[in-house]
C-alpha cells in the first residue's frame, strides 16, 4: 500500500497525487505487476501444459504456440478477456508473430527466429565523432553482432542483419577500416572466422548455440546474488578494498585523451613505481568520466527543492494541494496484455 497509496509527481509547479495504478517506471510496481499477471495467466498456463504447447510471457507480452483451430484460439482468448475488467488482451494470429524484438516464423513445424526491427526505428546509434572514450564505440559493433547472433536462428538472417550492422555504423560515421576490424574481432573472438569468409552454416549453428546460452554479465551478477540471497544479503555485504590497484578517474576530452594516458602512465612508471618509491607495487587503470549529455540538461526528474518545501507548507495550510483524478493520472495497472500465436495448421 506504501508503494500504490503514495504516488505524487510535479507538473507546471503544482503537486498531484496518483490515486489509481502505478508507474510502471518503478521497479516495485513492475514486481506488483508480474505477480497480478501470474495469478491472471494460470488457466493459460494450465491450458497449454495440457497440450503440451508453450506458454511465454515478458510482463504484458505473451507468446503461445498451438494445433488448435483459429476459432477455438479466439473462443479460448475471449474467455480470458472476460477474466479481468482491467486486462484487456489484443491478440495476434499467424505463421509469422513479432514478439519483442524477434520475428518467429512456423515453417513446417520448426520455429525459425530472426530479429524484429520496428518500421519506424531510424539506424541511429552513438556517432563515432562523439565525446566519449573509444572503448564504448569499440563494443557497439561487438554487442550489436552478439545480440544478431543469439537471436538470428538462420545463417542468412544473420548475414542480413551483419549488412544492416555494417550501414548503421557507416551512418553514423564509423571509419570503414574501424568497423572490418570490430567484425574481425567479434568473430575471431568467437572462433567462427568461417562464418564471416563464407557464411558456413555447420559454424554458425554452433555460434548460434554459444551465444544464446552464455549468460550476459548481469545474468552472472544476479547468479552470485542469488546463490546465497537470504544468508547474506548483497546490500549487507561489505566490499573488499584491494589496496593494489588504484582507479584515478579524469574528464574525458576526445581531443587529448589518448595521448593523456600514454603521459599519465609515463609520469607514474618513472617516478612512482622506481624500485624505491613505495606505490612500486600499485597498479593503475584510468577511469574515464563521460560528459554529460543534452538530456542531462533538458531532463529534470527531480523537482525543484522550492516546490517541495511549498508542498509541506500548503499541505499544513489547506491540506493536500491536489488530487488529480482526471484521465492524465489514470494509470491502469496493467495496460494491456499481447497475445501471439504460432500454427502448424
Amino acid at each position: 500500500r506504501l508503494i500504490l497509496d503514495t504516488n505524487s509527481f510535479a507538473y507546471n509547479d503544482r503537486y498531484y497525487k496518483q490515486i489509481r495504478g502505478g508507474a510502471m517506471g518503478s521497479a516495485f510496481t513492475q514486481v506488483l505487476a508480474n505477480i497480478y499477471m501470474l495469478e491472471w495467466e494460470q488457466d493459460l498456463i494450465a491450458y497449454q501444459a495440457s497440450k503440451n504447447e508453450i506458454y511465454g510471457r515478458y510482463i504484458d507480452d505473451i507468446f503461445m504456440t498451438t494445433n488448435e483451430s483459429i476459432d477455438e484460439m479466439k473462443n479460448i482468448l475471449d474467455r480470458a478477456n472476460d477474466k479481468d475488467v482491467k486486462i484487456k488482451i489484443n491478440y495476434q494470429i499467424g505463421k509469422s508473430v513479432d514478439f519483442l524484438d524477434i520475428t518467429i516464423h512456423n515453417e513446417d513445424g520448426r520455429l525459425r527466429t530472426c530479429l524484429y526491427h520496428k518500421p519506424s526505428a531510424e539506424p541511429y546509434i552513438l556517432p563515432y565523432s562523439s565525446d566519449h572514450p573509444r572503448h564504448i564505440s569499440r563494443n557497439i559493433p561487438y554487442a550489436a553482432l552478439l545480440r544478431a547472433a543469439r537471436i538470428c536462428s538462420d545463417v542468412n538472417d544473420f548475414h542480413t542483419e551483419c549488412i544492416r550492422i555494417d550501414m548503421s555504423l557507416l551512418l553514423n560515421e564509423y571509419p570503414p577500416s574501424f568497423i572490418r576490424k570490430q567484425f574481425y574481432h567479434f568473430f575471431h573472438c568467437n572462433k567462427a572466422m568461417n562464418v564471416l569468409t563464407e557464411l558456413n552454416a555447420n559454424s554458425y549453428r554452433h555460434l548460434h548455440q554459444k551465444s544464446l546460452y552464455q549468460p550476459t554479465r548481469r545474468e552472472k551478477q544476479l547468479t552470485v546474488v542469488l546463490k546465497d540471497a537470504v544468508l547474506s544479503p548483497a546490500v549487507l555485504k561489505t566490499k573488499v578494498w584491494d589496496k593494489s590497484i588504484m582507479y584515478p578517474r579524469y574528464q574525458f576530452d576526445a581531443s587529448n585523451s589518448k595521448t593523456l594516458s600514454v603521459q599519465f602512465y609515463k609520469w607514474w612508471k618513472n617516478d612512482y613505481k622506481n624500485e624505491k618509491a613505495s606505490l612500486r607495487t600499485v597498479k593503475i587503470r584510468l577511469v574515464a568520466n563521460t560528459n554529460e549529455t543534452v538530456e542531462s540538461y533538458l531532463i529534470h526528474k527531480k523537482p525543484p527543492k522550492e516546490i517541495l518545501t511549498r508542498m509541506e507548507n500548503d499541505r499544513h495550510n489547506r491540506g493536500f494541494v491536489v488530487k488529480l483524478v482526471a484521465s492524465v493520472c489514470n494509470f491502469h495497472f496493467i495496460s494491456f496484455v499481447y497475445c501471439q500465436h504460432l500454427f502448424d495448421k
